[in-house]
């Protein structure tokens, strides 16, 4: 089969596209055929050696939705021909992969493989944050950061459909309209804006009761300004960089606030976590309450491509590649 693999660090230019052996499903697993897959920023963290892969050559990717083409031994949870959409299991850049059959989760006729590829990781990403790191309610005051992103986009309408106020953060006026066309009560475009300020300003003073960051470097120090006493920063993810090492001392001088750094493995960690999360998404889609922008859909053989222009952050909503037609 073809696949995306590394064989060792770097930038985007250490991506081949190669042949790599057919995967076979041991106990507990099922061979998928890849449709699609999704192309996420842990794909870059794999890549560029902020996480570590289990070993060299690795197939990248984490994220897709396809056909269950085989079982492995001990598999009743699903069967060949099966239309299924999963996350957390690396190698999804690739023609086939074998995944973890707890982990999947049936994709509805009424959603098409783009779809199920867009909404796994970033989607559940969201309904996380939502419902379990910082478990909203309707008279809180919320901050996403990259509020054009994928899970930025997810963000905000999940908060909205709380009954949250949310204000989003982006880096152009272009994106900013997408935050507001998504539902965010205010855009505040940061490459021309103190967002720290405008959040104080947007509050009278009082700051929001959780920040959603995914930025990282960039945002980190003006996010822990931006929230009331005892508010949560949520940092999940580094787009700009890791964050510098944090003194306790710090969230008790800007008002007992908490701070964590969660990550989807500790929030699907069941079956049962997972059909909680994909049920509700799956829901909202098919009802209209979520929609999905994959705007960015390049060919498998394209990763790095793909890669370069998330990193750059010249793309929008959801980021697939197209591994069969």
């Amino acid at each position: 089969m073809k696949a995306i693999r590394i064989h060792e660090h770097g930038g985007p230019e250490v991506l081949r596209y190669e042949d790599a052996p057919l995967p076979q499903p041991a106990a507990g697993e099922a061979l998928v055929e890849v449709h699609v897959s999704g192309v996420n920023f842990v794909d870059t963290y794999y890549r560029a050696g902020f996480y570590k892969p289990p070993s060299f050559p690795c197939t990248l990717g984490s994220e897709a939705a396809g056909v269950v083409s085989a079982v492995g031994p001990g598999v009743t949870s699903v069967r060949p021909g099966d239309r299924v959409a999963y996350a957390m299991t690396l190698g999804s850049y690739a023609e086939f992969a074998a995944v973890p059959a707890a982990k999947l989760a049936r994709l509805p006729e009424s959603l098409d493989f783009q779809a199920g590829a867009a909404v796994m990781l970033q989607g559940m990403t969201a309904h996380y944050l939502c419902y379990s790191t910082y478990p909203l309610k309707a008279e809180d005051v919320v901050l996403v950061h990259a509020g054009a992103g994928g899970v930025g986009q997810l963000l905000i309408q999940i908060a909205r459909r709380i009954g949250a106020t949310v204000y989003a953060t982006a880096g152009t006026p272009q994106k900013a309209q997408m935050a507001r066309d998504a539902g965010a009560h205010e855009a505040i475009v940061y490459s021309t804006q103190d967002f720290e300020a405008e959040v104080k300003k947007l509050t009278g003073g009082r700051g929001v009761n959780v920040v959603y960051d995914a930025v990282g470097a960039a945002t980190f120090d003006k996010s822990m300004n931006c929230l009331c006493p005892r508010g949560y920063l949520v940092f999940f993810g580094q787009a700009s960089g890791p964050v510098p090492p944090v003194d306790p001392l710090i969230l008790m001088s800007k008002g007992s606030i908490f701070m964590t750094r969660p990550t989807l493995h500790h929030y699907a960690a069941t079956p049962e976590e997972i059909q909680w999360r994909t049920g509700d998404l799956f829901k909202w889609i098919q009802s209209g309450e979520l929609k999905l922008h994959c705007d960015y859909t390049f060919p498998l053989a394209e990763a790095a491509k793909a890669q370069t222009e998330l990193e750059a952050r010249r793309t929008t909503g959801k980021v697939l590649l197209q591994v069969r037609n």
